[in-house]
């Protein structure tokens, strides 16, 4: 790698910014669809491009040929000025709209070397056309992608022209490679006509060039004699107006072309006059590039920025969606435990399947009418057998299973809600989706999970029980017996019922909590209680996780960056830093 004469260690330290810079911005992805994504996106590729294409290679090789662009609107004649700059037809100049073919590069020929590599616009296939060829004729697809190298003896040495697509073609890829190459240039010859100079396209571009302090030549074409003052006058004032006050103004006017379909030489000779100035001189041709590199640089970086502010939205956007998913399954979770903690559980089936376990209806009335004498009702109790225990277990557990259920699927319905009012999150929501739980697996897993539960709650009861030595207590009782009770207690609360039903579970409640009193103590019922209603919580946790994953898996697979908007800052501050370091400040 040669540097910039005099440069030394700055210029390394420089080239080594902009190649982190190129590096930091190469990884960086805007996956969400948010307002400003897609321009966002662009900007990211046209300096990616321009880094590539430009930056860093002149930054690298400042004495290599300059590069300037003929570009302009559709029909502006810039086919017709490159051939007659260099008094032969090396380029197709049609009247037949959009033109697409390769963009043609036209160097001396001792200056090969510098182009036939891919040294400068690496991403385009070099095809080499021999001299005095005819010019290459309209292509395919593939026109895009290439880049046709011709010497031209006309041109002076360290001097390349290059013919760019129309920068307002209807064809899209004609326009993003024109402005791909125009960003690659050194300095741009941009072709207007008199009844075109005042479109919106070309004044964005020259905007733009202004901004970036790249050096401008405009060519008025077409121009008719009666009109030519007062149209250059007018262009004049407007270049000035938009800081391009000091760019040549070259007119051509509206002449007949020669026998061979060229400007006539007289109509060329001040633009090929100055761009020979320029290529022959070396403290021109040095300021040149120095000039529209550092305003390439300069641009560079603050697009390089405008992505970061894009990087940091892009962040923003995923963490509300991320909080989103926990916000609706955390709901969930807690209106889980809070309909295992109200009584709500004690309803219906669960209710019923009880009193049939324990005893009958009157029993639970008459523990009711006489709290008082509740002690010897529960030693009366031990002394008989009770009902199996599947019946209570099934409906402890299909209420348990139809509770988590439906709450998985009402935060699924909550985060689909919310997703789909945030911008840009439908497509991430459609990957989300298909991969949700289909229902059958979703009770299953359900299940498994109650199942789970009972089995350790179930444990707890024996370990705690073995303490006791099985008393006559616990065997008369069973252990799956006092189980159930355990579950009784747990969901026991009447918050969430109404008239008879807060009797008759409170009346549950209350015996179930004296039953287990009666058998381990006070002390070892809270514990048990406590111990089962935290694998509970856990339980419903990793249930209801399980289901969240379809959401934070397709949020992960958008690789959304959460450093990325500080690695770009600090890419940005490094390169200012350098070419401060370079400059001497």
């Amino acid at each position: 790698m040669s540097l910039p004469a005099g440069q030394g260690e700055g210029a390394r330290a420089v080239l080594g910014a902009l190649t982190g810079l190129r590096e930091v911005l190469a990884g960086v992805r805007l996956p969400l669809d948010v307002e400003g994504a897609a321009a966002a996106r662009a900007e990211r590729q046209e300096v990616l491009d321009q880094l590539a294409d430009y930056i860093i290679p002149r930054y690298e090789q400042l004495e290599a040929p300059l590069l300037a662009v003929v570009g302009g609107s559709t029909g502006a004649g810039k086919s017709t000025l490159v051939n007659s700059l260099l008094r032969e037809h090396v380029s197709v100049a049609s009247a037949i709209r959009p033109t697409t073919r390769r963009p043609l590069l036209v160097h001396h020929p001792d200056d090969a070397a510098w182009f036939t590599d891919d040294r400068i616009l690496p991403g385009l296939a070099r095809v080499r056309v021999a001299p005095g060829s005819p010019p290459t004729p309209a292509l395919g697809e593939g026109a895009h992608h290439e880049l046709e190298l011709r010497a031209g003896a006309a041109l002076p040495p360290s001097l390349a022209l290059l013919d760019a697509p129309d920068i307002d073609s209807v064809v899209a890829e004609n326009r993003q490679l024109a402005n791909q190459l125009l960003a690659a240039a050194d300095l741009w010859v941009f072709v207007t006509t008199a009844a075109r100079y005042g479109d919106a396209v070309p004044w964005a571009l020259l905007t733009e060039a202004a901004a970036r302090r790249i050096v401008v030549a405009v060519v008025l074409d077409r121009v008719p004699a009666g009109v030519s003052a007062e149209v250059r006058q007018d262009l004049a004032a407007r270049l000035e107006e938009e800081g391009l006050g000091r760019a040549p103004l070259f007119v051509i006017g509206e002449t007949t072309l020669d026998r061979d379909g060229l400007l006539p030489p007289e109509d060329v000779a001040p633009l090929r006059a100055w761009l020979h100035g320029i290529a022959e001189d070396a403290g021109s041709r040095g300021s040149v590039a120095r000039q529209t590199l550092g305003g390439a640089v300069d641009g560079a970086l603050a697009r390089a920025s405008a992505v970061g502010e894009a990087a940091h939205t892009q962040v923003a956007a995923a963490n509300a969606l991320a909080a989103q998913v926990d916000e609706a399954y955390a709901h969930a979770h807690a209106r889980i435990m809070d309909a295992t903690a109200d009584g709500a559980m004690l309803r219906g089936e669960v209710l019923a399947r009880w009193q049939e376990f324990v005893g009958t209806g009157e029993f639970f009335r008459s523990v009711e009418a006489q709290v008082g004498r509740l002690r010897d009702r529960v030693g009366a109790f031990f002394k008989g057998r009770p009902a199996p225990t599947e019946q209570v277990e099934v409906a402890i557990e299909t209420g348990l299973q139809t509770l988590l259920v439906a709450e998985a699927e009402r935060a699924a319905a909550d985060v689909d809600h919310a997703w789909r009012l945030e911008p840009g999150a439908r497509a991430v929501l459609a990957a989300a989706t298909g991969r949700l739980t289909p229902e059958p697996e979703l009770v299953d897993q359900a299940s498994a999970q109650v199942r789970g539960w009972q089995g350790d709650l179930l444990s707890m009861v024996r370990e705690e029980g073995a303490d006791k030595r099985f008393t006559a207590r616990v065997l008369s009782f069973g252990v799956n017996g006092l189980a159930i009770a355990l579950m009784v207690v747990i969901f026991a609360s009447t918050a969430g019922l109404t008239g008879a039903e807060i009797a008759i579970a409170g009346g549950t409640a209350v015996v179930a909590q004296k039953l287990l009193e009666a058998v381990f103590g006070d002390d070892a019922v809270r514990k048990m209680a406590r111990a089962a209603r935290v694998d509970l919580h856990r339980r419903a946790g990793e249930y209801l996780a399980a289901q969240a994953a379809a959401y934070r898996e397709a949020l992960a697979e958008l690789a959304v960056d959460p450093e990325a908007p500080d690695r770009i800052a600090g890419a940005v501050t490094a390169v200012r830093a350098a070419r401060r370091v370079e400059a001497g400040l």
